[in-house]
This record gives C-alpha cells, structure tokens and sequence, in this order.
C-alpha cells in the first residue's frame, strides 16, 4: 500500500470538516531567536494540512508555547488549548514536526491520545499520519513518546553529568558571595578591597561577642556601619545598612569558612489547592550536600567555627511552646533555656511572679499543655536556685579566675584595634568617594547645569558621608581601653580577680549574665520530691563536668512573711459561702494582698486555706435566715423574673435591702413574703411610673421611694405585658412640692 492510499484512507470527509491544529513550539528563547531552520519546518506544517485536503480558512497555528519546556503540560498555555480543543470535537488533525514538540511526558502525551481516539483526530508528523484510535498507530504513537520521554532524560544527564564531576573536584565555576572573587588562575581568593574584608570581618566578631544575629544588626547600626552588598550577577559593590538577611546570609554560607559547596538545595514540586504543580527550594542537612570540600579558598572563619556558629544559630531559634531555649533574653531567669526536667526530660519553661513581675519561676508544664492533664510536672521558684548554681559555678571557676582575666586583659587592647580598624577603612572609603565625587564635579562644564546640578547634589550627600564616618571614628577613638601600670599587673597577679563581683556588678545586664553562664554551663536537671520538699539538683558543665546537691525548697503554704490575722479571718467567714475564685476576686477588690505582697488568686487562696486548716464551703448547703431563703442575685433574678440590673438599681435606691458578708462580695436577698408581694404580673389600670408619680407629687424619685418603704404608697412591680416596671397607685397628687414626710 502506497502513502497516498494509505493517508486517503485515513483523512475522511468527517476529518476535513473539522479544523487542522499546528503545533509549534521551542524549548528556550534561545533556540526561537537561534534555531531559525527548525521554526520554519514546523510553520510550514500549515502548507501540509492544505495538501491533505483542509482549505487556508481552516487551519489554526497554535504558537503560544514558543520559549516553554514541554517536560509539563501545565505551564503551556497553547498545548491546554488544543487539548480542550480536541475534547470538544472541533479538530480533525494535529500537525507536529515530531512528538517531542507535543510532549516529552508520557502523562500528557497519552492523555491527548485517548482524546484523540475518542473524538476521531488524526495525529501527524514528518514520517505520516496517524489515527491513535488504531491499535498498530497507537503502538507506534506510543513508542514515540516514550522515545520523546527518554531523550529528554538523556540530555539533561549529558548536561548535569559533566558539571557534577567537575563540583566534585571543586573546579565548577560558580558565583561567589560579595566578599570574594575570581584572580587570572580562576581560583577564590579574597576581595582585594581592605574596607568589604574588614566589614564581613567584624560580622563574625561582633557574633562572637553578641551572640545573636539580630544583635549584631542592632550593634552595626548603633555604629552607623555598612555592609557590602553584591546582587546576583552584578560586578559593582554597593554599600547599604546592615540587615538581618544580609548578616543571616554572612554568617550562614560556608564559603566565608573557605569551603565549596554543591548540591545544598534541592527543587521540590508538589499540587496545591488549585491542582497546579508549585515549585520549592529547599535547604538540605549538611550531611546530605552532594559535595562538600573543606579548605577549598581562603576564608573569613575556620570550618570549625562556621559549625560551631550554626549550633548557635540553631539554639537562638524560638522554641516551640513548652520548650525551653532560644537567644538569651533581658528577663531575670539566669537559667533560660538550661533548665531540664528530671522526670519527664522536657525543658522547663520560664514564668515571672512577684510584685514587680520580676521573680522567676521555672515549671515542667509540658504534658498539661499536650495531653490535657490536671497538673503540672513539677514547678519551683528561681531565686534561690539560681543562687546556689551560682555558689557552685564559682566555686568551680575560682582557680581559673586570674588566669582568664589576665588573658582578657591581654586582648582588650588588641579586641580595640580589630574594632577600631572597621571604622577606619569605612572613613578611607567616605574620603574615596567625596574626592571621586568632586572631580566629577569639576569636569563638568559650568554651563552645564543640567547635569552640575544632580553632580552637585552627589558631592554633597558624598561630604555629609564622610563627616559622619570621621565622627564615629573619633567616637570609638574615645572608648579606647585603659592600659595597667606595671605596679597595677603586678598587684593582680598577687590578688587575683573577683569574676562574681563583676556577674553582680550593676553595669552587668542580664543578657551578659546568661551568656556567661551559658558558656560554662551545658544544662541544669532539677527533681522535685514533693515528698519531703527537697529537690535534687545535676548541674552539668560544658565539657561534660557534672556537680550535684540538694536543694530545701520551701513548704506549700509557708511563707517567710504570714498573711495578716484579718484577711485570714475574712477568707474564713468567706470559705463558708463561697469558693475559691470567688474569694480572690473579692480579696482584690478590698486591695488586700498575701504575706509575700502578692494580688490574691484562686491558688494562693487554696494554699491559705490549707495552711490554716479552713473548710471548703459546700455548694450544696442553701443559705437560711429565720426559715426565709437568701439567694443570690442570679438565684433571685431567676425565683422574682427581674432583671439583675433592676436589682442592682433597686438595692442602689434602697428600695430593697440586701446583705453583703463583706464589703466588695456578692449581694444576697432575702426573699419574704413582702418582697415576693412587690412582683406582680400585670400593672394594675390607673397606676403610673415613678417617674411619673415624681412628676404628679412634685417630690424627688428618692422621696417617692421612701415613701413606699414605710408603706404611705402602694407599689408592684409589673413583669408581664407592656406596662414593665415599677408602678405606682395614685389616689390624689397629696400635698405636693411643700409637702413633709414627718
């Protein structure tokens, strides 16, 4: 069978009906602008549809996805067309130079296939026409994709496989981070500017002193101090304030440590909620970089402190709610973050109490959190404690104290110069630039003001640049450390130096207290023996040193300073009625406050009654006066049908009386027949408001009341209908204004 008999017997009046569908696409914008001959092949498709019988009017050019990978459908515009297209019947033949411009994706490729077959559309490339709904077509169809597919895997591993071999010898060119940059020999050496080599300098010095990142942020802009910055691709150093990514960025890449690194991200792509493919880089561990050679090109720190600066990092990350750690904080718990529980293992978390919300207190508190239990792990104050860690740090530091004060000595006039040196070179730079500024200028053509103008403008903010780099550099000229005499040497070397009067000396912050003790101190397990009120204490060293004591704590319910007899005698009388919440809320509002000056809780109340040995109320006992009921205000809001504001206002203008066991507690009313008689239903006809009977009588609503207290007018108070309220019988208007209540 000849090719024509074979297309004739394919291409039917049905298909020519329909429309015929070129495909054209590039992978890259390079092979658009570059691969001409290949572009042209595939627009002269629409010149093969006319041959097999489609007219000039019929044939579609679908030529959106020039420039796209077809290793996905869901980036192409142009190929989610034609599929749609296809689906709805209106195409009777696509037209391609081969699959590979269709799809390199089996996914996509069989999905146009089986529409294909179903809707009867013919399939065509370089070597003739296909029809997917034919199986030996298919077969073929079939294979062409999976060759399509393979092709694809087979470049991009000629591509990757030479640039992996070379990483792996370090030899790949890649760009280098601001700070470094390529000599003749192609190999990393360090930028040859003294002021960019100074600036990322004391990023990784000022991190040994801080600690924290966002400190060092902090510090560099205290001091005024740029940071050199060098966008991706660009060759010009610019200089900017410091920020936290770009300090992140200095102390976090493993080139300023001297290694070369390939391989420490990885591209993951997933679905999201709309059914597209996302991508997302992510930063691997680095025990799974693909290479890693330590040593490859000079560095700002060895390898062993960019590890080291990673842990701290790491432990300087918010803990997770529970946990201990984080940076050291301004809060006055010395043992943040050190604090380890000994019988769950959970770090403890930090609290404050006191007066002035400055006393800590260190509580396992995890499993409630978690689990939904009813108690803590176990909870203890912090002063105390942290006095007798300290006792036995000291103790442990004493021999070492003279040693490392002379050591710091030493250094303080060399830690000066390395200091001084940032802002030096950042006043050299400042000079450069208002001399460079200036002779641009000079060359312009005074005339010129167009341009002398904006030039002006730039050598003026170019002086101003360089007054205040020569104003901070005399600033931290002042802050030079004070040299010892010989006498003075000699005299610490026979005296030795008091490392605890300087952690307790005021000028000391808290922040500066907990990095010493971190240095020193790896964590601290406390077990607490409710028992016998003791707690065993492991103080474990940096190092892995441990010490161990027992520690007194303090008896629940006894306090150094005792709760006064009268709030003891009150919370008695109260205990009988009311619980413990109820309490506290009325203690404080009496502003009365517990032997350790502290505001009342339902806790502290607890521990008060235990200590006083004082009863629980009952809430099952209903208060009794005289065999007459004493409700409470929600009880007797619900037993007379008024409204609790309405008895407030009522017990406020002493139309009812009420009784309070202490002044700021809970009012209680007693409930008589005389009272019950007050409520009604239904206003009577012809009684009034009070306000009205004020009005009427020509008295005051505090007299109008006073008056039906001592019976002279008769009252109800109406809570049905539409009259609700308190009314008032009005036989005669009486005496009126100048009438006496005698």
């Amino acid at each position: 069978m000849t090719l024509t008999r074979e297309l004739a017997s394919k291409v039917t009046a049905t298909h020519l009906e329909r429309d015929a569908y070129v495909y054209v696409r590039q992978s890259t914008l390079t092979q658009v602008r570059e691969h001409t001959e290949s572009l042209e092949r595939q627009y002269e498709l629409a010149a093969k549809a006319q041959s097999l019988g489609w007219t000039a009017r019929q044939v579609v050019v679908v030529d959106e996805d020039l420039g796209r990978s077809g290793a996905e459908a869901s980036a192409r515009k142009g190929f989610q067309h034609l599929v749609a297209e296809v689906g709805l019947g209106k195409v009777g033949i696509i037209l391609g130079i081969e699959v590979s411009r269709l799809a390199r994706n089996n996914a996509d490729w069989y999905q146009l296939l089986d529409l294909c077959a179903l809707t009867d559309t013919l399939i065509a490339d370089g070597d003739g026409v296909y029809h997917p709904a034919d199986f030996n077509d298919r077969l073929v169809l079939g294979l062409k994709g999976t060759m399509s597919e393979a092709e694809l895997h087979l470049i991009r591993h000629r591509l990757t496989a030479g640039l992996r071999h070379k990483a792996a010898k370090g030899e790949l060119r890649q760009g280098v981070p601001v700070g470094f940059v390529y000599d003749e020999d192609d190999s990393v050496v360090l930028d040859p500017d003294e002021a960019v080599r100074e600036s990322i300098a004391t990023v990784f010095r000022r991190f040994d002193e801080l600690g924290t990142a966002r400190q060092v942020m902090l510090s560099l802009h205290g001091d005024n101090l740029l940071l050199p910055r060098r966008p991706g691709g660009a060759r010009r150093i610019t200089w900017a304030p410091a920020s936290y990514p770009a300090i992140h960025d200095f102390l976090t890449n493993p080139a300023y440590a001297g290694a070369f690194v390939f391989g420490r991200r990885r591209t993951e792509k997933r679905l999201d909620e709309r059914g597209r493919i996302v991508s997302r880089t992510r930063e691997l561990p680095r025990e799974q970089w693909e290479v890693l050679i330590v040593d490859h090109h000079p560095g700002y720190v060895s390898w062993e402190r960019y590890v080291a600066i990673q842990d701290e990092l790491r432990a300087n990350w918010r803990a997770p709610r529970g946990e201990g750690g984080g940076a050291v904080r301004e809060g006055t718990a010395l043992l943040q973050g050190r604090m380890r529980c000994g019988r769950c293992g959970r770090m403890m978390q930090v609290g404050y109490s006191g007066a002035k919300g400055v006393c800590p207190r260190y509580v396992c508190a995890r499993s409630k959190q978690l689990y939904g239990g009813e108690h803590v792990c176990q909870s203890l104050g912090g002063r105390r404690l942290e006095q007798r860690v300290l006792d036995e740090l000291f103790a442990v530091l004493a021999p070492a104290s003279l040693a490392a004060t002379a050591r710091a000595l030493e250094q303080a006039d060399a830690n000066y110069r390395e200091r001084l040196a940032v802002f030096e070179l950042a006043v050299e730079r400042a000079r450069y630039g208002s001399e460079r500024a200036r002779r641009q200028f000079d060359a312009v053509e005074p005339e010129n003001r167009l341009v002398a103008r904006t030039l002006e403008r730039a050598l003026e903010q170019a002086l101003v640049a360089e007054r205040q780099a020569e104003a901070e550099l005399a600033t931290q000229r002042v802050r030079r450390p004070t040299r010892l005499t010989a006498d003075e040497a000699a005299w610490l070397g026979r005296a030795g130096a008091d490392i605890r009067a300087i952690f307790d000396a005021p000028t000391t912050s808290f922040r500066e207290r907990k990095q010493l003790l971190r240095a020193v101190i790896a964590e601290v397990v406390v077990t607490v023996r409710n028992a016998d009120r003791q707690a065993d204490v492991d103080v474990i060293f940096e190092g892995g040193a441990k010490t161990r004591f027992t520690f007194a704590l303090n008896k629940i319910g006894v306090h150094s300073r005792a709760t006064d007899e009268d709030t003891v005698a009150l919370v008695r009388r109260l205990a009988e009625r009311y619980d413990d919440k109820t309490i506290a809320a009325i203690l404080s509002r009496q502003g009365r406050r517990t032997g350790t000056d502290l505001a009342f809780t339902r806790s502290r109340v607890q521990s008060l009654r235990a200590s006083h040995a004082i009863p629980l109320h009952s809430s099952a006992v209903t208060a009794q006066s005289d065999d007459v009921p004493v409700l409470s205000i929600t009880a007797a809001e619900k037993e007379l049908g008024v409204n609790r504001t309405t008895l407030y206002r009522w017990l406020a203008d002493g139309f009812i009386t009420g009784e309070q066991l202490t002044p700021g507690g809970p009012w209680h009313l007693r409930i008589t027949d005389e009272l019950r008689r007050l409520i009604g239903g239904e206003a009577p006809e012809g009684w009034v408001s009070l306000d009205e009977a004020a009005r009427r009588l020509g008295v005051a609503r505090q007299t109008v009341l006073q008056r039906v207290q001592r019976g002279q007018l008769r009252s109800v108070y109406a809570n049905r209908g539409r009259r609700k309220g308190l009314r008032i019988e009005m036989i005669d208007a009486g005496p009126g204004l100048f009438a006496t209540d005698d």
